[in-house]
Order: C-alpha cells, then structure tokens, then sequence
C-alpha cells in the first residue's frame, strides 16, 4: 500500500513506522520532508502533501505519536478497524486513544476548542511528555474501555466521562474541564441515546441555566429545591412546593417568539392564580447578579 493511500485513510497524517513498513528507508523520509512532502507533526509522524490538518487528523496524528515505534505487518497495520480479528481489539492495534475532552468532542457531547489533544496511552510506564499533547498513562486502559468512531481510536462515553469527572476533582490538570460543562457532556449523551453510567450528576436538570440555578443554591445553602416539577398540570424548573415559590430560568433560544411569548404568560397567570409566587431569571442575571437573585429567594422562601 502507497504512503497516500496510508494517509488517506488516516486524515492525512502518517508515522515514521509505517513509513519504513511501506518500504520507505530513513534516508527517504529525511528526503521527504526536505522536499516538502512530508511535513512534521510530531516526532516521527507527519503530515503528507501539506501542512494543514482538520481537527480529525490532528486527533490522529496525536495518537500516532502516542503509539510507539512498532511497524506491524501491512496486512494488519492497514485494515480496517472494523475488519481486524475478534482477537486483536482497538487497544491492541493502536496501544493509545483519543481521551478526555478530545473524545467528548469526538463523540460531540462537547464543542470543539484549541485545546491540545488528550490521548491515554495504557500502562505507567514512560513519563515522557510531548510538546502539543496531553499524555494520560493509565493502568485502567483496557480494550473493553476503547472503540473506533470515525476509524479513530477513541475511549467509549463512560469511560471519556469518568475520565473529564476525575480531571474535574484535580487541581491544575492540563485536561480538565468545568462541572458544568461535565453535566453538559453527560446531557448531551443522554440526548444521544449513548449510555455514561453517570447520568445522575445532572440532579435531573436539562439545560445549563438549570445547572447554574442548582450551583448558587447549594453555594449558598438554600434549600435545595424539587426540579422539573408538575404543579397543577404546569412543569415548573424548580419548585419549593411548602412555601409555594416557583422558579423558572430563561434561555432565549427556547423562550422567544410569539407562541413562548403568550405560553409564558399564561402559565405565569395560572401560578399565581394557584397562590404561587413565581421568579423567572434569565441567564444574564444568573451570571452577574447572584448576590441579588439570593437575597430575593432568601425572602420569598424564609430562610
């Protein structure tokens, strides 16, 4: 198999190893990139034709680099993922995936960023770091925790997801992320029918102004409230049903227009037709007046 028929199947990125698999000399490769023709991505692997990279080839460029400098047989370096023997697993052919934020985005529970790639790699041995990369060593790597998306070794959603929670609870970790965008990932998987095994961390919320509702409570010490609850037929955001105060948080993509408009105000006339006192905030106020958005609800539930 030619270098761009091996590249062609890899987002245009191919490692020193394979090079020298597909018969390609050292001396070929030194040549190569003096040329232009290959163009330097990492130590020993690169980028054919040209320099530029979708996010796709970057992710497996970033595995490559994490891989080794094995150089299997053709037969089985090149075939499909989806073709390999039931006895040689993603893990075994590849001994590194695409992990963390990086699979989030893989797997689009999370939007892209400029972050640098994150890939773990089984096993602790080696402490080398690469420039460029976020290296995760893990003994707890194992083929049941590794898949193909895309023709990229990637982590599955539960484990991606266990692994952005334990990068949320380390303090200065290259890789992690905030929680709300952890519950964020989570919901989106939820949405995608993909299971996580930590469905639970969204404390039944579905919408990131929900979750920031959620966090100045429990910041604050109120009490915590019932979410997404019916109060005579009306689905309320969150409800402290014995004091009979409503809150209802707004996002405007899901309440503009004039349909949301009149919904709205009807069912706000229902609530206090019913003796509730409703509170609606919108996002702008949940970010930049929490100190008086907890005085208010301090009053309105006496506490």
């Amino acid at each position: 198999m030619g270098i761009a028929q091996i590249a062609a199947r890899q987002y245009g990125v191919i490692s020193s190893a394979q090079l020298l698999a597909a018969g390609t000399t050292r001396a070929g490769i030194v040549r190569r990139v003096r040329g232009g023709r290959l163009h330097r991505v990492h130590r020993g692997v690169y980028a054919v034709g040209h320099p530029a990279l979708g996010i796709e080839g970057v992710w497996m460029a970033a595995v490559l680099a994490c891989r080794g400098d094995r150089a299997p047989s053709l037969e089985v370096e090149f075939a499909p993922l989806s073709s390999e023997p039931t006895t040689r697993t993603v893990l075994d052919h590849w001994n590194a995936a695409i992990s963390h934020r990086s699979a989030a985005v893989l797997w689009r529970l999370l939007p892209p960023d400029d972050a640098f790639p994150c890939v773990s790699v089984r096993g602790i041995g080696g402490k080398e770091r690469r420039q460029r990369l976020h290296i995760h060593r893990s003994r707890t790597l194992t083929s049941e925790v590794v898949t193909s998306l895309r023709g990229i070794p990637v982590t599955t959603p539960a484990r991606t997801i266990e692994d952005l929670q334990k990068s949320v609870r380390i303090r200065g970790c290259p890789a992690a992320i905030p929680a709300w965008e952890l519950r964020r990932a989570i919901r989106q998987a939820e949405a995608m029918g993909l299971s996580t095994g930590a469905e639970h961390l969204t404390g039944g919320t579905r919408s990131d102004l929900e979750l920031l509702f959620l966090r100045l409570c429990r910041r604050h010490r109120l009490p915590c409230p019932e979410v997404n609850r019916r109060v005579d037929g009306i689905e309320v955001d969150f409800l402290w049903r014995a004091k009979r105060v409503a809150v209802e948080t707004d996002g405007y993509k899901f309440h503009r227009g004039q349909v949301s408009f009149e919904n709205d105000h009807a069912r706000d006339l229902r609530l206090r037709e019913l003796g509730y006192e409703l509170i609606r905030l919108s996002e702008k106020q949940l970010s930049g007046e929490e100190e008086r958005i907890v005085e208010l609800l301090r009053r309105a539930i006496a506490v």
